[in-house]
C-alpha cells in the first residue's frame, strides 16, 4: 500500500512538471486569479497583467477557460488585435494601446476565467475571474387567501415569494412583524426553488409555511432579498401581507349604535359581536316582561335587530347567542339592558277653550315620561316664549288674544326628546273684516277674482251682494276666506260689491269700489286681490296705489286757496276806499251800474 502510494505521487509530480514544460495554459498551481467584477450589460476591461512592460503586449493569445478547458478567443500580433470566431468575435477589442481587452455586452454566461500569455519565449500566463451581477426585481409576494386555521396540526402556506432576473441567486429571509424567521421543526418551514431563465438570470421562488395562531391574525409578513454587486451588498423589500388567522370564538357581546341616551323616534341597531373569526352565527333574544323568558327577535339578514322608529316597548333585556357552525359550540352574551326614553302624548285642558273679551282664562299641561319633564308655552304665530311651567294664565282677554297656542313638553337631560300640544283659544265676538272698504282698478269685460277675510267666534259664514263662483277657505278654526270669481260688466263698475260676514254675535261687510281704469294696461286678463290687513280698531286698510287721482286732488286745492285769497284781497281794498257799499242802497246801485 505504502508503495503503490508513492508511485501516484511520483507520476502526479512527473504530470505536472510536464505540464509547465509544455507551457500549456492550465489552472494547476497558479496563484490566485485577479477579480475583476461587472454588471450584466456593462463592459468588463481586461488586463494582461500589471506587471508586464509595453513590448511584451505585442504579441499575446487570450483564452477563456470553461470547464477547465481553455479556448482561443483573441490574439495580438504587432500589437494588432484579432478575434477568433465564436461567441465572443464582435464583442471584443482593444483599449489602452492594446494593454487591456475590452468585453461588452456582458451577460451571466461570461463569469469564468480568462488567461492571456504572451508568445514568447519564458512569458507567464495571467489569469483573470470575470464576475457577473445583476440586481432582482422588486421581490413580489402573494398572500394565501384562503386563510389558515390555527387547529391545523401542520405549518400551512403563508405566503410565496419570487425574485426575477437576478445573478447571482438571491437570497431570501422571511420577517414577521419585522423580525426574521427561521426553519424550527413542526413550527416553520422555507421552501425555496430557482429557476434558471434562458438568459443565464435566475428566479427565486420561496414559500414560508407556518403554524399559526389567534395572536397571529394582524401579523405582517414580508420577504426580503439579499443579492451583491460590484458596489457592495444590498436588499430589496416586498410589500407587508396579512393572512386570515381563523380561530374560534371564546366571547360573545352586544353592541348598541348610536351610544348615548336614546329616545323614541331614533333609529337603533342592536348588533352581536365576537372575538372568532369566522364569527360564528348569532341570533338576538329580549326578555318577555311576563313570562321572564328570553325571546328570539327578528334580525335583518347581517343578524341586526333594527328598531326604527324606537318606542318605550323597546326598552327591556336584550342577549346574543353565538352558535359556531364547524364545533357547534355556543356561547351566550351577558345581559343588556336597553332604555328607551319617552315623553308622552302632551294633552292640554280644556281642550277646546273659549272665553268672552275681558274675562280670564287658564290652559293646564300635562305629559308622562321616565324622566324629569319641562313645561313651555308659546305663542304660535309669533313664536314667543310665554310662560316657563305647564299651566298659562290669560288675563282681561282681548279679541287679539284669540289664536294658536303651543305646550312643549322636554327633557332636558335627553336631547332632542320633546313633544307638542297645539290649542286654540277662541274669544266670543261678532265678525271682523280684514278690510272694511277697497278701491280696485279694473278692465271692463275682464275677469276678476275678489276676495274677503272674516274672523270671529263662532266663526262666520259669507255671503256676497252680487252673483259669481264662490269658494271658500279655513284660515285658521276662526278664520274664513271667501273668493268670488266674476265678469266685470257696466252693471258691476256702477253697483260695485258687498261681502257679508255674520254669525249668531253680528255681522260686518266690507265693500269693495270698482273704478275702471282706461289708461293702465293690464298684463293679465285675471286680477287677484287679497287682503293683508285687518279694517278693525286694531289694524289698517292697506289700498292699492292712486297716484294721478291724488295729484288732481292737490292741484284743484291749492288753485281753490290761491283765488280765494286773492279774491279776498280785493275786497278788502275796495272796502278801505269806500267804493265798497255795504247798505241796500248800494247794492241797488251797483245794480244799475252792473244794467248799465
Amino acid at each position: 500500500m505504502e508503495l503503490s502510494g508513492l508511485i501516484c505521487a511520483f507520476l502526479l509530480a512527473v504530470c505536472c512538471w510536464c505540464r509547465r514544460a509544455a507551457g500549456v495554459p492550465g489552472e494547476a498551481e497558479q496563484p490566485e486569479p485577479e477579480l475583476v467584477e461587472v454588471e450584466v450589460g456593462g463592459t468588463a476591461l481586461l488586463k494582461c497583467g500589471p506587471s508586464h512592460s509595453q513590448g511584451n503586449f505585442s504579441h499575446v493569445d487570450w483564452f477563456s477557460v470553461h470547464k477547465e478547458k481553455p479556448t482561443l478567443i483573441f490574439r495580438v500580433r504587432q500589437g494588432q488585435g484579432h478575434s477568433e470566431s465564436g461567441e465572443y468575435q464582435h464583442r471584443l477589442s482593444l483599449q489602452d494601446k492594446g494593454t487591456t481587452l475590452a468585453l461588452t455586452h456582458i451577460t451571466p454566461h461570461d463569469e469564468r476565467i480568462f488567461l492571456c500569455q504572451g508568445r514568447r519565449p519564458g512569458s507567464q500566463k495571467h489569469r483573470i475571474q470575470l464576475r457577473v451581477y445583476k440586481a432582482p426585481e422588486e421581490p413580489s409576494i402573494q398572500v394565501n387567501a384562503l386563510g389558515i386555521s390555527v387547529n391545523s396540526k401542520e405549518p400551512e402556506e403563508v405566503a410565496t415569494c419570487v425574485g426575477r432576473n437576478g445573478y447571482p441567486l438571491p437570497q431570501v429571509i422571511w420577517y414577521k412583524n419585522g423580525r426574521p424567521l427561521k426553519e424550527e421543526k413542526n413550527r416553520i418551514h422555507i421552501q425555496s426553488s430557482q429557476i434558471v431563465e434562458s438568459s443565464g438570470l435566475y428566479t427565486l421562488q420561496s414559500v414560508l409555511k407556518a403554524q399559526l395562531a389567534k395572536e397571529d391574525k394582524d401579523a405582517q409578513f414580508y420577504c426580503e432579498l439579499s443579492y451583491r454587486l460590484p458596489s457592495g451588498n444590498h436588499m430589496k423589500e416586498s410589500r407587508e401581507v396579512t393572512v386570515p388567522v381563523f380561530y374560534p370564538a371564546e366571547r360573545v357581546w352586544l353592541e348598541v349604535e348610536p351610544e348615548g341616551m336614546l329616545k323614541e323616534g331614533d333609529r337603533v341597531e342592536i348588533r352581536c359581536l365576537a372575538d372568532g373569526n369566522p364569527p360564528p352565527h348569532f341570533s338576538i333574544s329580549k326578555q318577555n316582561l311576563s313570562t321572564r323568558e328570553m325571546e328570539e327577535e327578528p334580525t335583518d339578514d347581517n343578524g341586526v335587530l333594527v328598531l326604527e322608529p324606537a318606542q318605550r316597548e323597546h326598552s327591556g333585556l336584550y342577549q346574543c347567542q353565538g352558535l359556531d357552525l364547524e364545533t357547534t359550540a355556543s356561547l351566550l352574551s351577558d345581559q343588556q339592558e336597553l332604555l328607551v326614553n319617552y315623553v308622552s302624548d302632551v294633552r292640554v285642558s280644556p281642550a277646546a277653550p273659549e272665553s268672552q273679551e275681558g274675562s280670564s282664562l287658564t290652559l293646564t299641561c300635562e305629559a308622562e315620561s321616565n324622566e324629569a319633564l319641562e313645561f313651555q308655552w308659546l305663542r304660535e304665530k309669533t313664536g314667543k316664549v310665554l310662560e316657563q311651567g305647564p299651566v298659562l294664565r290669560l288675563h282681561d282677554l282681548k279679541r287679539e288674544a284669540g289664536g294658536s297656542y303651543r305646550c312643549v313638553a322636554s327633557v332636558p337631560s335627553v336631547p332632542g326628546l320633546n313633544r307638542t300640544r297645539l290649542v286654540n283659544v277662541a274669544i266670543f265676538g261678532s265678525p271682523w273684516m280684514a278690510v272694511r272698504e277697497r278701491k280696485m282698478w279694473v278692465k271692463e269685460n275682464s275677469l276678476l277674482n275678489l276676495s274677503c277675510e272674516a274672523s270671529g267666534h263662532p266663526r262666520p259664514s259669507i255671503a256676497w251682494s252680487i252673483e259669481g263662483t264662490a269658494s271658500e277657505q279655513d284660515q285658521d278654526p276662526q278664520s274664513v276666506l271667501s273668493t268670488l270669481n266674476v265678469l266685470v260688466t257696466p252693471e258691476l263698475l256702477e253697483t260695485g260689491a258687498e261681502c257679508v260676514a255674520s254669525n249668531s254675535l253680528g255681522r260686518n261687510t266690507t265693500i269693495i269700489i270698482l273704478e275702471l281704469d282706461s289708461n293702465r294696461t293690464a298684463s293679465l286678463s285675471t286680477s287677484t286681490v287679497s287682503p293683508h290687513a285687518r279694517a278693525n280698531s286694531t289694524s289698517t286698510e292697506k289700498k292699492l296705489p292712486e297716484p294721478e287721482s291724488k295729484g288732481v286732488v292737490i292741484v284743484a286745492v291749492t288753485v281753490c286757496v290761491l283765488v280765494l285769497a286773492v279774491l279776498g284781497a280785493v275786497l278788502y281794498f275796495f272796502y278801505k276806499k269806500g267804493k265798497l257799499p255795504c247798505g241796500r242802497s248800494g247794492k241797488q246801485e251797483m245794480e244799475r251800474n252792473t244794467s248799465i
